[in-house]
């Protein structure tokens, strides 16, 4: 009996550890993919798919993987997009909105089932995201300033990534994995 425990606690964390690495490599895909270079800032700026990914894994699957899925998958996109200088900065910010995110949509026992919370999580970690953001701009460019052209980017690829996640999340949830695995 203690070696079905085992091997069932083994089997569990394997799943976890794969389910973290999809959600991951999802963010990352979603990001390198599907991205559009803005006009209105000198130094880059982008909206991307791998933050709605990153909202839906957060909202799907809690605080832990939606921090590990923004911080890598994004981060990743940075290492492999052309922005190195930014990945340590996007570790950071997207590493807190993603658990953020997961953190408030997980409350109450809700664990992503609460469209109420969901929008709550994304709203809240917006700002959050933006300043990390901000005063690593600020210190990259030895500038308060410069860094105020990105907030318009940076609020638009939030505000689309949550209307892509919000209805996503709405119709997975109604998936048999998620009505068994959560309720």
């Amino acid at each position: 009996m203690q070696q079905m425990k085992h091997v069932s606690q083994t089997n569990q964390k394997t799943f976890e550890l794969v389910l973290t690495a999809i959600l991951i490599a999802l963010v990352f895909i979603c990001a390198f993919l599907i991205n559009i270079k803005l006009p209105i800032k000198a130094n880059g700026g982008l909206v991307h798919l791998g933050t709605a990914m990153m909202f839906i894994a957060a909202i799907l699957f809690g605080p832990k993987k939606g921090a590990y899925a923004g911080a890598l998958g994004m981060g990743l996109f940075d290492l492999f997009g052309g922005w190195v200088i930014w990945a340590p900065i996007t570790i950071v910010a997207r590493g807190l909105q993603g658990y953020i995110v997961g953190k408030i949509a997980w409350a109450k026992g809700k664990k992503g089932h609460s469209l109420t919370l969901n929008i709550v999580g994304a709203i809240i970690s917006m700002p959050v995201m933006i300043a990390v953001y901000y005063v690593g701009e600020a210190l990259l460019y030895n500038s308060w300033v410069a860094p105020l052209a990105s907030i318009p980017g940076d609020i638009l690829q939030n505000v689309v990534g949550l209307l892509i996640a919000i209805p996503v999340c709405k119709m997975i949830v109604h998936i048999p994995y998620f009505q068994k695995k959560f309720h």
